[in-house]
């Protein structure tokens, strides 16, 4: 009977906790099912603010500006605008005595006259030469269309038989090989030079800062006529520093937003700016949502140059034969009374400070060099 009782009683408590269990699997699923459709209402950006638990912030709120825009770099949402001009410095040490004076009182006296607070910032770069490069294959390559030209004037010109011309002509297009030869020499060079990554161009710029609460009270005005304000501020202060720096003999120009873009891009991407410029970025139009062709106004101005430059030849070409064919039919009588006006000419501008009889003699010795000369050569043919 004993035994009985205990079994009954272990098969009640076995009944409890499996019934304990089975409430307690209910309330977990009931949690795990609410939890689940909270989430899925949740919007995704919500859903995705964190990353192993921990927030997530954003790009923008890690970074110390809102934008850029017209020139200025916008920070702590529109209160604060900035200008920076960059700097072109004056090497110092080749510099005279006076001439380092000169700088230094030009400096002190942007010193003393500043009224604003302004920053100076230094920035190191690995020197980008693809831009000379380019330029360097620009020139080259219009060399090489004008040399084009002239073997056309060339073949014309034996065509005629005018052999004489046709030597000139050959003579002007062995100056402009020369030309295209060098240019390629410096094309490599400099190609060559860029490719080492240890060359280094250090930068100087002045930060010029504004802030609207300068102004006044800023609540009356919109954001964009906040803007227009501290951009003519920003403007009239820059331009002011530009013109104390031009006494130093130092250059200065406002950076323009795209340049803003170039100096916060490397500022934050110290190693990756060497390999993954802005300006290659820029001009490969990443940014652009499709491609397009060139401008019809672009066009336009490249096919004007285009026959600007080949008129700019065939006059060249033409003026050569033009004082070949003139100097051929030259006397040399005419050739000396040329030379004797132009002495005449040389000597009437130094009358004021010759004495008057020399004046005479010099002018009567002109004369019969002249004739002597002209006499010799007669003589001789």
């Amino acid at each position: 009977m004993e035994l009985i009782n205990m079994l009954t009683m272990i098969l009640l408590i076995l009944i409890v906790l499996t019934l304990m269990l089975a409430g307690v699997y209910l309330i977990m699923s009931l949690r795990s099912k609410r939890k689940k459709e909270e989430e899925d209402t949740k919007p995704k950006e919500e859903a995705n603010n964190t990353y192993n638990g921990l927030p997530k912030e954003s790009i923008y709120s890690f970074m110390e500006f809102d934008e850029i825009k017209d020139s200025m770099i916008v920070r702590k949402n529109g209160q604060q605008y900035v200008m920076v001009i960059g700097c072109q410095g004056v090497n110092y040490d080749l510099l005279s005595e006076q001439e380092k004076i000169a700088v230094e009182e030009g400096f002190i006296q942007l010193l003393n006259t500043l009224r604003f607070p302004i920053q100076l910032y230094i920035q190191t770069r690995s020197l980008n030469l693809r831009d000379i490069v380019e330029e360097y294959k620009r020139k080259v390559d219009g060399f090489r269309r004008q040399i084009d030209a002239i073997d056309i004037k060339i073949k014309e010109a034996r065509d005629k038989g005018d052999e004489k011309a046709a030597q000139t002509l050959e003579f002007e297009r062995r100056r402009k090989a020369n030309v295209v030869e060098y240019g390629m020499d410096i094309t490599d060079y400099v190609a060559r030079l860029s490719s080492n990554k240890n060359v280094l161009q250090q930068r100087t710029y002045i930060v010029v800062s504004y802030y609207a609460a300068e102004y006044g009270a800023t609540s009356t005005y919109g954001k964009e006529e906040i803007s227009n304000i501290c951009f003519s501020e920003l403007y009239t202060r820059c331009q002011s520093i530009i013109r104390l720096l031009a006494s130093s003999e130092v250059g200065g120009k406002i950076l323009d937003s795209e340049e803003l873009a170039e100096l916060l891009y490397v500022a934050y991407n110290r190693d990756a700016s060497e390999t993954l410029q802005l300006s290659k970025a820029l001009d490969a139009q990443y940014d652009s949502l499709y491609s397009t062709s060139k401008d019809v106004l672009e066009k336009k101005k490249e096919m004007l140059d285009k026959e600007i430059e080949e008129k700019a030849v065939d006059i060249v070409t033409d003026s050569l034969l033009e004082a070949d064919r003139r100097n051929s039919n030259v006397t040399e009588e005419e050739k000396m009374k040329m030379l004797q006006e132009k002495s005449l000419e040389l000597l009437e501008e130094y009358k004021d400070s010759i004495d008057p009889q020399i004046f005479e003699e010099a002018k009567q010795e002109i004369k019969n060099r002249t004739k002597k000369t002209a006499r010799r050569k007669s003589t001789k043919e």
